[in-house]
Parts: structure tokens; sequence; C-alpha cells
């Protein structure tokens, strides 16, 4: 062999020795590399589940705080005392009175108005109807107001102080509804909800710890407990299939 063929020979040779070792290296940096590509696609979007971190109950969370009840009730310049209107929106509204804290309940009178004179003969008997109701008479407080016309008919407004569920206004829009780059709720999302939930709480008390458990009626267990063991047995085999 001449030394120009075998100086080739050995060029190739090196060159195919060479290449065998940059691949056997290359595969594994590969490998790497595709799976830091894998894993930084799994963060992502973990990131992106996680970046949520608002929450209607967060954002209009339902408190406990006292709030003043109030209505006002029209009286007419020729009414003579309490009408049967005036009577089932009254009774309506003590409905929500709390008798075992009893709280004042305030009754405003109207004055210098044109119905000044009805709207005095109407508040004695809104007392009288709020004693019957169960309120005490000494819970209840007679004043007066100052009407802005004297030619107008003011009514009489009736208040007292309850402690009710209650969550923040709703109706805020303080960013466009569009805005949605950043993937979370707009600003008035679930206060409709947490609204109503905190109107059917009968007793707020009960979102701060459940009550206490009433004794045990042992006679109506007993009736319950009897009325199960006499109950008929149903023998399903000797029956057979059910035809309907």
């Amino acid at each position: 062999m001449s030394q120009s063929a075998l100086k080739a020979s050995t060029i190739a040779a090196s060159m195919r020795f060479g290449g065998s070792q940059v691949c056997r290296r290359f595969v594994p940096v590969l490998a790497v590399a595709v799976a830091a590509l894998l894993t930084g696609c799994a963060q992502r979007d973990s990131v992106t589940v996680g970046a949520i971190p608002d929450d209607y109950r967060t954002n209009h969370p339902i408190v406990i705080a006292e709030k003043n009840q109030k209505i006002d009730l029209p009286v007419g310049a020729g009414d003579r005392g309490m009408t049967g209107s005036q009577r089932d929106t009254l009774s309506g509204f003590l409905d929500g009175y709390d008798r075992s804290a009893a709280p004042a309940v305030t009754i405003a009178i109207p004055v210098g108005s044109a119905n000044e004179i009805a709207a005095a003969a109407a508040s004695r008997d809104f007392v009288r109807l709020a004693v019957a109701s169960g309120i005490k008479r000494n819970r209840i407080v007679m004043t007066s107001y100052q009407s802005a016309s004297a030619e107008a008919s003011a009514p009489i407004r009736v208040a007292y102080i309850s402690v009710k569920a209650q969550t923040d206004k709703c109706g805020r829009w303080p960013e466009d509804l569009v805005e949605t780059s950043e993937n979370k709720h707009y600003a008035d999302f679930g206060c409709s909800y947490q609204n109503n939930l905190a109107a059917q709480m009968a007793n707020p008390a009960d979102l701060l710890g459940p009550r206490k458990q009433a004794p045990i009626d042992a006679e109506q267990r007993g009736k319950v407990i009897d009325g199960y063991r006499n109950q008929p047995f149903f023998d399903w085999e000797a029956e057979g299939e059910v035809s309907y």
C-alpha cells in the first residue's frame, strides 16, 4: 500500500471512531435536554393552574354585624288611626325582631307636616300592635323628626337594630370583563350568591359554630324503634319476581 493510501485509510478510520464517540456523547445530552423541556412544561402548567388566588368566598365574605332595620309607613292626612295595610306591613316587619335580644324599637313621628295629627294617632296604634306582638313596652321609644315640607305628608319611621349575616354591596364593576389575561374572576363574581346565602340565615350564630344538642326524647325514640321492629317482613323468595 502506498503512503498516500495508508494516510487516507488512517484518516477514515479515525473519523469513524470519532463519529461514534460523538454520537455516544450526544445521545445522553439530547435525552437530558428533552427531559428538561418536559419538566419546564409541567412546571408552567402548575404555575398557570395555581395562579388563580381569588375566591368568591374571600372576595365577598359573609360577616355577622349589627344592621339597622327600618321601614317607612306612609300615613294619609285624612287617616284616623292605623289602617289594615299598615297593620299587615308592620306585623311582617316586626317578625324579624329578636325578642330574646330585645333591642329598642324606635317609632319616629313627623312634625310640621300636613299629616302630623294623623301620624300621631297612627303611632299610638303602632305601639299597641308592637306590644301585642311580644315587644316589651319599655323597649319602645317614641321620637319625632322635622318634616321637610309643611304641605307634604311624611311617613312614620319604625326602626330597630338586629344582628344579621351580610356581605358587601354587589354591583361593583371596576374593570372591563373582557380583560381576562390574568385568568381571574371579575370583581362582582359570587356576590349575589353570597348575599342570598346570608339572607337565608335565620340564626346568624349558626355560621360561628353548631348549636347545643337538645336532650334525647326517650319516649319518641322508643316509638320509632318499636315501629321498626313490628313492621311486616317481606319475603322476596316466597313472593318471587315483582310484576309491574
